[in-house]
C-alpha cells in the first residue's frame, strides 16, 4: 500500500514515515500538488503553530490539492497540528481560518481544572482516549483500539467539532473533556501522535492503511 505523506516543512515527517513503514506501507514524501491530489492514502502531519502549518500548506500551493482529495472520498490521516487544520478556524495568535474539512473551531485546552486549579498547559504525556458519546469506533482507524487505551498528545489547542458526531474520541485532562480524535466521512484526525504512542499507535496506523 502506498501513502503519500504531505511535506510542507513543518512536522515530525520522519517519525511518521518510520511508523507508516513499519505497518507496511511505502510511503511517499511529497511536496507535489500533483502527487498528492492523486493520491492512494494521504496522511497531513504536523506540530507547531496553526497559522505556521496554513501557511506552509498555502506557500506550497498545498490547500486546494488537499481540499479536492478530501472530497474524492479516498482515506486520509492528519495528525496533531494536521488535524487542527481540518477544522473551519482556530483561535490560536488571533483567529486563522482552516482547511474546513470538518466543520469546527480549534480552542485552547483549558488553563483550569474544572475545579479551578491551574494545570499544566500544553498538555503533555500519555492519556487514555474514550470513544465521545453516542459514536463507534467500528468502520474507522480506531477500530482495533480498545476503549481507555493510553496514546501520547502534545497539545496546548484541540477541535470543538461543530457537529457532535464528528468528535471519535475524547481523553479528559482536568476534569475537561478534550478532543482526542474527528471523523467526517474517510478523513480522520488523531490530536495524539500515533507514531509515538506504542502498538496502540501502530494499530490505528495498521487499520487506516487497511482502509
Amino acid at each position: 500500500m502506498q501513502v503519500t505523506v504531505v511535506d510542507y516543512g513543518i512536522g515530525n515527517l520522519h517519525s511518521v514515515a518510520r511508523a507508516l513503514e513499519r505497518c507496511g506501507a511505502e510511503v511517499l514524501l511529497s511536496t507535489n500538488p500533483g502527487q498528492i491530489e492523486v493520491a492512494q492514502s494521504l496522511v497531513l502531519p504536523g506540530v507547531g503553530a496553526f497559522q505556521d502549518g496554513m501557511s506552509g500548506l498555502r506557500e506550497q500551493g498545498l490547500i486546494e490539492p488537499i481540499r479536492r482529495y478530501a472530497a474524492s472520498n479516498r482515506p486520509m490521516l492528519a495528525i496533531c497540528l494536521g488535524m487542527q487544520m481540518l477544522a473551519s478556524v482556530s483561535e490560536e495568535f488571533g483567529i486563522h481560518e482552516g482547511l474546513g474539512l470538518i466543520p469546527g473551531r480549534v480552542v485552547p485546552v483549558p488553563k483550569l481544572t474544572t475545579e479551578g486549579v491551574p494545570q499544566k498547559i500544553p498538555h503533555i504525556g500519555w492519556s487514555p482516549i474514550f470513544p465521545a458519546e453516542s459514536v463507534s469506533w467500528q468502520g474507522t482507524p480506531l477500530a482495533n483500539v480498545a476503549p481507555g487505551a493510553s496514546v501520547y498528545l502534545v497539545h496546548s489547542f484541540h477541535v470543538v467539532p461543530q457537529h457532535d458526531a464528528n468528535r471519535l474520541a475524547i481523553c479528559r485532562y482536568g476534569g475537561h473533556e478534550i478532543t482526542a480524535a474527528i471523523r467526517s466521512g474517510r478523513i480522520t484526525g488523531c490530536q495524539f501522535h500515533p507514531e509515538k504512542s506504542g502498538e496502540v499507535g501502530l494499530a490505528v496506523l495498521r487499520t487506516f492503511l487497511a482502509q
